[in-house]
């Protein structure tokens, strides 16, 4: 572990639900989730106003609606959301070469490799400044946390929340560490946490006092002496900048069980292309086909293919996906179908089946958003996902407020706009259409004070 707090986490503060308030007037400073809105959907995130009524990522839709009727209740704007994300990596990496993303709104930054930062007061500083140009640059607000290790910078971001700076200052570790949960720690889920809890170990510091060979003994040899060291406030983890892809899928999850066998399969085809256009998206190709099918019971089946050679041909997916779903019982309904592939490589290898030969499947649907359950995709034209942006043809850029029964609600405002009116069409308005979200702020880096909200940084010394 290093001498000098030069290790930066940054979490942005509930990200995909303060991008909708930021893009959204009306809703600022309201109840906002963001994720599935059917029967089966879950929270992806949501604002502070809505942690208020005890709302949290995961948790199912239905039990959110209960506890915050009130919310708003948004669909995902995944490639709104990268779009942003992207920003945010970028002022990263103007800081080190070596950023480690581990979300997209979430990442490490070693700050002595690219010379920005080399003991506390420096780091400090780079801290203060990302934290401006954070919010310059996106409207948004992050958390810092600064330490000699990531597994600390990592819980002093989680201090530091939301919007806030903390730094843990070299040698007051273990003094920070003793009092907390050991669900704190990397690798205690809830298994492993209920396992110590059993052995009369709650803490960081009671770990510490179990001493190793009882660690090894409760949690066999790998695990044990990992806990044992961090403990310690023992890291040595570094920051790796390009960590690899090992696979890329894709999955629904549907809002009722399908029964009918065809669809199955055509859902399988369907998914089978969205997940070569991510692959192509991303320049590679792979060997392994995976489908996966989650059905009725919940019991969860994976079967898999390996090619003669990478491929990202879409019918060569395609046929693979079909033969797989050949040997798997869907009777009594499939609540979840995903298809991936893995054994990633970055070229191709053409005419991998005999079949395939001459046999050109029509070209892949023009791009679209894809990477949310079910209820979230739009197969029609005239669909009008909560949330998501459209543009009249009178009353210019707005977002969908609700729609149902023919109807959809739209408020017209944009991001630098304030509350807008809401207004009611019929879902096949042709003078309604949907549209590309708006940016959220129009400055850069040294135009905003740099300023920080009253109290946001502190330091930390256990």
């Amino acid at each position: 572990m290093r001498a000098a707090p030069t290790i930066l986490h940054l979490d942005m503060d509930a990200f995909f639900a303060s991008v909708e308030q930021a893009s959204k007037p009306s809703l600022r400073g309201k109840a906002v989730i963001v994720g599935g809105l059917g029967p089966r959907g879950v929270v992806a995130t949501c604002s502070y106003e809505a942690r208020v009524f005890g709302v949290h990522s995961a948790m199912p839709m239905a039990q959110a609606r209960r506890l915050a009727p009130n919310a708003a209740y948004l669909v995902p704007r995944f490639g709104f959301y990268r779009t942003i994300s992207e920003q945010v990596m970028e002022l990263l990496r103007a800081l080190s070469p070596l950023v480690e993303p581990l979300s997209l709104d979430e990442a490490f930054v070693d700050l002595e490799a690219g010379g920005a930062a080399w003991d506390e007061q420096s780091a400090r500083l780079v801290g203060t400044r990302l934290r401006a140009d954070i919010r310059a640059v996106t409207g948004l607000t992050g958390s810092v946390g600064l330490a000699a290790s990531k597994m600390l910078a990592k819980i002093a971001s989680e201090q530091a929340k939301p919007d806030g700076l903390v730094l843990i200052e070299p040698g007051t570790e273990r003094a920070l560490l003793a009092p907390l949960s050991v669900r704190t720690l990397p690798g205690v889920g809830p298994a492993t946490g209920d396992h110590l809890r059993r052995a009369g170990i709650h803490t960081v510091d009671e770990l510490a006092e179990a001493g190793e060979d009882e660690l090894v003994r409760l949690l066999g040899k790998a695990h044990g002496h990992a806990l044992h060291a961090m403990a310690l406030a023992h890291d040595e983890r570094p920051v790796v900048a390009e960590r690899e892809t090992k696979s890329v899928s894709v999955e629904d999850t549907y809002d009722v069980d399908i029964h009918d066998r065809t669809r199955v399969g055509l859902e399988v085809q369907r998914l089978a292309d969205r997940c070569v256009r991510r692959l192509r998206g991303a320049g590679l190709s792979g060997r392994t086909i995976v489908l996966k099918v989650r059905r009725y019971d919940f019991s969860t089946l994976t079967r898999s293919e390996t090619l003669r050679g990478p491929t990202d041909d879409p019918a060569v997916v395609r046929e693979a996906a079909a033969r797989l779903l050949e040997s798997v019982d869907t009777t009594g309904g499939v609540r979840l179908l995903g298809v991936g592939v893995s054994g990633l490589a970055d070229y191709t290898q053409e005419d991998l089946f005999a079949q395939t030969a001459g046999e050109h499947a029509e070209e892949l649907d023009e791009e679209r958003e894809d990477d949310g359950p079910a209820e979230q995709q739009l197969p029609a034209e005239r669909r009008w996902p909560a949330g998501h942006d459209v543009r009249h043809a009178e009353y210019g850029h707005g977002w969908v407020q609700g729609s149902g029964l023919g109807r959809v609600t739209v408020r017209f405002e944009t991001p630098c706009s304030g509350p807008g009116r809401v207004r009611t069409f019929r879902t096949d308005d042709p003078a309604l259409e949907p549209a590309e979200p708006l940016p959220l702020v129009a400055r850069r880096p040294g135009d905003a004070d740099g300023g920080t909200r009253a109290g946001g940084d502190t330091g930390a010394t256990g």
